[in-house]
């Protein structure tokens, strides 16, 4: 004859209690695409320094990319706080005295661009740098300091200011000259400025960096400017190095009203472009009539790949660009390759939409 043991029931309420504990100890907080996408990349950069372990790098290949990426982290930091503030790089001579009328005209195209509420970022030395900053003060400057054995102090302005960078790479310093701005102001300089100079127009011109106003200005008395467009246009253009439509790409003047007017006058209707799914869409402040669009496709329907510019509204891969979300915006497949001709259709749409003072 078989016994069997009596189970003893749990208390109901107990267990009920028990369940509950568990499922909420156990419950994991979703992670966001974005949060997935950030750890993605993080294990990426993780992967790389073991692949490079394995390759066997050289101990100076390693001292290189390791200040490479800490000088980056750091100066990512730095300007993170300050990426929805607009931002002007100004490039020119480090040797140009205060008695130059290039460096008085810097001085007040730096107090003109503070007083639009604009960040003026330099090379933090002396000469245009200097002038720049003294133009827009210790509070509307940011600068990136290069160390070398000689003028590697930075100005008086923003010396000791936490917003000033100081690195040892010009490759690290160059990119974060371009990718942390919205605007370029070149007056004359040396082998530096002239590197800077037309380093930004490739980038910009090659679609590496986002379309922004590139402004060559400099003292009327002096042939600078001018003398470098007469190069531009006999050497590059008549030789077909470059497309015509590339002088789109900047605007040469001696004026500094003219200079701070080109930079208003682009983000008056036009505030940003994005690739989502291989389409670029332009951001714009106001939106533009049917009308508009179908002119827009009259004289511009030729740098589309395929299809037509057309309206559109935010899409969910643009949810990290939050306080862009309400924009009106344009799409179409750009073909990637006449940079010049979407300048010229933003400055037509910038004509067209802006309001009238």
């Amino acid at each position: 004859m078989s016994h069997k043991k009596k189970r003893k029931h749990a208390d109901p309420k107990l267990s009920e209690e028990i369940v509950f504990q568990d499922v909420e100890e156990s419950y994991i907080e979703p992670i966001s695409p974005q949060e997935e996408e950030t750890q993605r990349l993080i294990d990426e950069i993780k992967q790389t320094a073991d692949d490079l372990k394995k390759d066997g790098a050289r101990r100076g290949d390693l001292k290189i990319i390791s200040r490479s990426i800490k000088e980056l982290r750091y100066a990512f930091k730095v300007f993170t706080p300050y990426r929805r503030n607009r931002k002007v790089t100004v490039f020119g001579s480090a040797r140009c005295q205060p008695d130059d009328p290039n460096y008085q005209m810097a001085v007040e195209y730096g107090k003109r661009m503070a007083a639009e509420g604009w960040y003026v970022v330099t090379g933090a030395g002396g000469g245009i740098m200097e002038a720049a900053h003294v133009g827009a003060g210790a509070s509307q400057s940011m600068g990136l300091n290069i160390m070398l054995p000689f003028e590697q102090e930075a100005n008086h302005v923003i010396k000791g200011d936490p917003k000033l960078v100081n690195l040892k790479y010009f490759f690290t310093r160059k990119l974060l000259f371009v990718k942390e701005v919205h605007a370029i102001a070149v007056f004359p300089g040396g082998f530096g400025t002239q590197d800077e100079c037309l380093e930004t127009l490739t980038l910009v011109q090659t679609g590496k960096r986002d379309l922004m106003p590139i402004i060559l200005i400099g003292d009327p008395k002096e042939k600078y400017w001018d003398d470098w467009s007469q190069f531009v246009n006999d050497e590059l253009i008549q030789s077909g190095l470059i497309s015509p439509d590339d002088t789109s790409l900047y605007h040469i003047t001696d004026n500094v009203d003219d200079a701070v007017e080109e930079i208003m006058k682009f983000y008056a209707v036009y505030n940003s472009m994005r690739y989502v799914r291989g389409k670029l869409v332009l951001r714009l402040h106001f939106e533009p009539s049917d009308e508009l669009v179908e002119r827009l496709n009259d004289e511009f329907g030729s740098i589309c790949e395929s299809g037509k510019i057309e309206k559109t509204t935010a899409h969910h891969l643009e949810a990290d660009d939050e306080h862009l979300i309400d924009l009106p915006r344009l799409m179409l497949q750009f073909n990637r390759r006449d940079i010049g001709r979407l300048r010229q259709m933003i400055d037509l749409i910038n004509d067209e939409l802006a309001p009238v003072e």
